[in-house]
């Protein structure tokens, strides 16, 4: 079938003002995916900031509770080293008080070094850990690269 050049203009024509009319309609559908998409990465933020302070939540508590049963522990077995340790000090003709006194002064400043120590390694642990959620800047990282792509 043969084209005649008025039937090619009129189609051309049609074709392009229908595109046309379209635009608005595009640009309005791509602001609501860009919108949907905005509201889905803040909803798995949402979600992973949630998840991440459970398990935080959840592990304080765990800690809260071991912390009071080795403060109990400790106690008990601070007062039976320091008097272990009074007992050395009871051939140096001090008195039983005084030995009583050195075994506790002894103990404490051990148990000092010991906490500085594990606290200062506790402190360069935390110090490493990365409190980005990573599912979400991936995904962000994904969207803008999308963006890019569609715009």
């Amino acid at each position: 079938m043969a084209a005649t050049k008025t039937s090619l203009v009129t189609t051309g024509d049609g074709n392009s003002r229908g595109e046309i009319e379209q635009l608005p309609t595009l640009f309005t559908k791509l602001g609501d995916d860009v919108m949907q998409l905005f509201n889905s990465q803040l909803a798995l933020f949402k979600v992973e900031i949630k998840e991440e302070a459970n398990a935080f939540t959840r592990g304080a508590t765990f800690i809260a509770l071991g912390a009071v049963i080795a403060v109990v522990g400790f106690a008990l077995l601070n007062v039976a080293v320091a008097f272990g340790v009074s007992t050395l000090f009871a051939r140096a003709n001090f008195s039983q008080a005084a030995s009583y006194a050195l075994g506790f002064v002894a103990t404490g400043v051990f148990y000092l070094i010991v906490g500085i120590v594990v606290v200062a390694a506790i402190r360069s642990w935390l110090a490493k850990q990365q409190l980005v959620p990573r599912r979400s800047v991936a995904e962000l990282r994904k969207d803008k690269a999308w963006l890019k792509n569609e715009l």
